[in-house]
C-alpha cells in the first residue's frame, strides 16, 4: 500500500486530495490546523486507512515531531503533496506585519519544514515525489496578494531547486498552480468580482477541486519520473 502525506486536507482542494487518494487504496495521513470538525467527519468516513492529525505547519517544532511520527510509523512515505494555505488579503498600503509574516509563515515556510524531513527520507531511499500546490498567482501576481503571491512564488522557486537536490537520488519535486478554484475562498467574492475574473477564463468558469485532485492524483501515481521540476498550470488557458 502506498503512502502519502497532504498538509491542509480538510477542506477546499486538500479535501478533494484527500478524497481522491483514499479511494484509490492509498494510506493517507492529512494535516488540518483548526477545523476539527471537517477533520474528523472525513477521517471517519473514509476508514481506517486514513488518519488525520491536527498542526500548525508554521512551527518548526510541531512539524519536526509530526514527521518523526508518520516516519517512525510508516517506515518512510511514498509522496508528500504541500497543499496547506491561507490567505490575508489587502493592498500594500492596507497590510499589517503580521498579514505578511502570517501567509509566508504558513504557505512557504511550512512547506519547506515538512519537505525538509519527509524529502530527506525519501532520498535515503532514493525513492519519492513531492507536489507542492502554488498558484497562477504566484506567476503573475494578483492585486491585493502581495504577501500570497510572494509565497506562491517561492513555492516555485522551492521546488525547482528541491528538483535539482534530489533529483539525483530518485526523488522528483514539480508544482501545481491553479487558477480560480471553487472554494470557499472563491465563493467568499461578489458575483461581481467572480465575473470579472471569469472574464479572463476562455473556458468560462472556475475550475473544480476535483480536477485539481486529478493533475495531482497523475503526478504522484501516473507521471513518469522525468517529470522534475515543472510547474503544471491549470488556469482554463487564462495564461
Amino acid at each position: 500500500m502506498k503512502k502519502i502525506v497532504i498538509s491542509g486536507g480538510s477542506s477546499g482542494i486538500g479535501k478533494s486530495l484527500v478524497e481522491t487518494f483514499a479511494a484509490a487504496g492509498w494510506k493517507v495521513h492529512f494535516t488540518f490546523h483548526s477545523n476539527e470538525a471537517s477533520a474528523r467527519e472525513i477521517e471517519g468516513r473514509l476508514g481506517e486507512n486514513t488518519k488525520a492529525h491536527r498542526l500548525d505547519v508554521s512551527r518548526r517544532e510541531e512539524c519536526d515531531l509530526f514527521c518523526k511520527k508518520i516516519l517512525e510509523e510508516e517506515k518512510g512515505i511514498d509522496v508528500l503533496v504541500n497543499n496547506a494555505g491561507i490567505t490575508r488579503d489587502k493592498p500594500l498600503f492596507a497590510m499589517q506585519d503580521s498579514d505578511w509574516s502570517d501567509v509566508l509563515a504558513t504557505n512557504l515556510t511550512g512547506v519547506f519544514h515538512l519537505t525538509r524531513r519527509f524529502a530527506t527520507d525519501m532520498m535515503k531511499k532514493k525513492k519519492g515525489r513531492v507536489v507542492n500546490i502554488s498558484s497562477i498567482s504566484g506567476i503573475h501576481g494578483l492585486p491585493g496578494q502581495t504577501n500570497y503571491s510572494a509565497s506562491k512564488a517561492g513555492i516555485i522557486g522551492f521546488t525547482k531547486a528541491l528538483a535539482k537536490e534530489a533529483g539525483p537520488f530518485g526523488v522528483t519535486a514539480n508544482v501545481v498552480a491553479p487558477g480560480g478554484v471553487v472554494t470557499p475562498m472563491i465563493e467568499k467574492l461578489t458575483p461581481q468580482a467572480q465575473e470579472a475574473i471569469l472574464q479572463t477564463v476562455p473556458l468560462r468558469r472556475f475550475c473544480g477541486v476535483e480536477e485539481v485532485a486529478r493533475v495531482v492524483f497523475f503526478m504522484a501515481e501516473a507521471a513518469p519520473d522525468y517529470l522534475n521540476g515543472s510547474v503544471i498550470v491549470l488556469d482554463g488557458g487564462a495564461g
